[in-house]
């Protein structure tokens, strides 16, 4: 018994000198790896709208990386976990075509409580309504809020339209007491940060 726990666990330890390759014929197969993998996980791991189907048990990898990572957060002060927090967001939006809104709503503790996409757009705009934005909050009680939305372009930079929006959800909530702490925009693998660019 001991002797199979200790190869587990050397087992395990062994996964980080694997390459992608390797890592990935023990995951799905070596006949998928060699029908999917084209020298980037992303097509494996990122949804998209193309018509090439993705192997189950990489998006049933990456939903796990996610339920994962909002774990993480749902213990702790989410203003202590800034990179899990960024890394949430990036596996959110990752390979999203057009653009949407997403609240993590968090209680007095700033833990988070649970993460919505409340609003889903074109390539390059999506509309959000602060008065359904407070209704979202209330309804789970919430005493914050994170605020993302995605820039598909490529582009982590925040428009004047981006800095009003923040400004009139802000207003908004405080009228009820929900604090924003934070939006940021996500482009790709950059997150940008409203609060570090003291634009909140």
């Amino acid at each position: 018994m001991n002797n199979v726990l200790i190869n587990n666990t050397q087992s395990a330890a062994s996964y980080s000198t694997l390459s992608d390759t390797a890592l990935l014929e023990k995951l799905i197969g070596v006949s998928e790896v060699r029908k999917h993998y084209r020298g980037s996980l992303t097509s494996l791991f990122v949804t998209s709208q193309s018509d090439e189907v993705q192997p189950a048990k990489c998006l049933m990898a990456r939903e796990l990386v996610k339920r994962w990572l909002d774990e993480e957060l749902k213990r702790g002060c989410v203003l202590n976990s800034p990179e899990v927090v960024r890394d949430c967001l990036r596996i959110h939006f990752a390979g999203q075509e057009h653009e949407s809104f997403v609240a993590m709503f968090l209680d007095s503790q700033h833990r988070l409580i649970t993460t919505h996409e409340l609003f889903r757009g074109t390539l390059t705009q999506t509309s959000v309504y602060p008065r359904e934005v407070v209704k979202a909050a209330l309804k789970v009680n919430a005493a914050a809020v994170l605020f993302a939305h995605n820039h598909p372009s490529g582009v982590a930079e925040p428009s004047q339209a981006d800095q009003q929006l923040t400004t009139a959800l802000k207003n908004a909530l405080g009228l009820v007491d929900v604090r924003v702490l934070d939006h940021f925009i996500v482009a790709g693998s950059s997150v940008l940060s409203f609060a570090e660019r003291g634009l909140l």
